[in-house]
């Protein structure tokens, strides 16, 4: 295998899409990283690139991945935000023109999409990255935190939930998505849910799932339960839902001694996508009336929520493509949530 050969700071960072994922995640945790540079922006809609040229004037807009890999030899890093069904080719396009990769979720499709990327990335000895920015928020960061301190005893349930109420899908993608194209709320809100459970309980050893379609023509799963045993013991609960009514707790973790449950979502994606930054001085702090509650019925007491950190997966990404530091996610991770949701599908379809 190549050698490591470590980058020079500013990073050259080339974003493919500019919507959700590309302007309230990667383009704000870029900008506010001084080991990176946002050198050019990947989008062909009008109003994207209207608002890219403003928040980012330095940066070069084009319309088209062709444009990007193009420009290859003036880059370090590509970071792809596009629709699920294209992680993979890009990925394989970035590491063809030698360049760094980050994916967001899913990683792919297919394990064994996921596989072949990781062995080419190994073999042509370039970074390959997922973003499971999750692994930052705080509520997650706490209840590491709690379980790492033996807060709750011996952990047997773990329910875990994302859930919203939007009862028509304003995506344009997402609305056709099939889920042999990576759509539906398993490979959205589930990727990120599998992977909290894997990293909090280790490997699955049996899973049951139940995927319903709930908004009338919907191409894929928008109402969603996952089942997960762990050779560990313990078993996780985890629904995803993009149409609830009402919205069941964050969290809810029972053990041998206490039980730990959170309401509310993290609020670091809100407050981007309201303009904030990862340097403000309250970035990913939760008011104290949101913090989680940790006892027994009759004994609880309120717990700080760590602040979340959603900057700390590019300051990984920094160490890790200048001085030669672990990636801020393994792949392999990613291919272990893959694994999983390919589960879930040949159970359910």
């Amino acid at each position: 295998m190549p050698q490591f050969q470590p980058a020079t700071a500013p990073i050259r960072t080339g974003l493919i899409g500019f919507g959700t994922s590309g302007r309230v995640f990667h383009s704000p945790l870029l900008a506010a990283n001084p080991d990176f540079s946002l050198d050019l922006i990947v989008t062909r809609d009008p109003a994207r690139l209207n608002a890219a040229a403003t928040r980012y004037p330095q940066a070069r807009l084009v319309p088209t991945v062709e444009d990007l890999f193009a420009a290859a030899d003036d880059l370090d890093l590509v970071v792809i935000g596009s629709p699920s069904a294209t992680h993979v080719e890009l990925a394989n396009a970035a590491l063809d023109a030698g360049l760094a990769v980050v994916v967001d979720k899913p990683f792919a499709v297919k394990p064994w999409e996921g596989r072949d990327l990781i062995e080419k990335a190994r073999r042509l000895g370039l970074l390959l990255t997922v973003f499971q920015n999750r692994r930052w928020d705080g509520d997650f960061l706490t209840l590491r935190a709690l379980l790492a301190e033996g807060a709750l005893g011996e952990v047997r349930r773990f329910e875990s939930r994302f859930e919203w109420w939007k009862p028509e899908q304003t995506k344009s993608w997402k609305v056709g998505a099939t889920i042999q194209q990576g759509g539906g709320v398993l490979f959205d809100l589930g990727a990120h849910l599998i992977d909290q459970a894997l990293q909090l309980f280790g490997p699955v050893d049996d899973v049951y799932a139940e995927t319903l379609t709930r908004r009338p023509g919907g191409a894929a799963d928008d109402d969603t339960f996952v089942a997960l045993h762990h050779g560990s013991g313990v078993r996780s609960h985890l629904w995803m839902n993009g149409i609830a009514a009402q919205v069941g707790p964050r969290f809810r973790v029972l053990g041998s001694e206490s039980g730990y449950t959170k309401w509310g979502l993290d609020g670091q994606e809100t407050a981007l996508a309201a303009g904030a930054s990862p340097t403000d001085p309250d970035f990913g702090v939760d008011p104290e009336s949101a913090w989680g509650m940790l006892g027994r019925d009759g004994a609880l007491t309120r717990v700080p929520t760590e602040r979340g950190a959603y900057g700390a997966f590019y300051s990984g990404l920094a160490d890790a493509l200048l001085r030669g530091g672990p990636v801020p996610v393994d792949p392999e991770d990613a291919l272990r949530v893959i694994n999983v949701i390919e589960r879930v599908n040949l159970l359910t379809h």
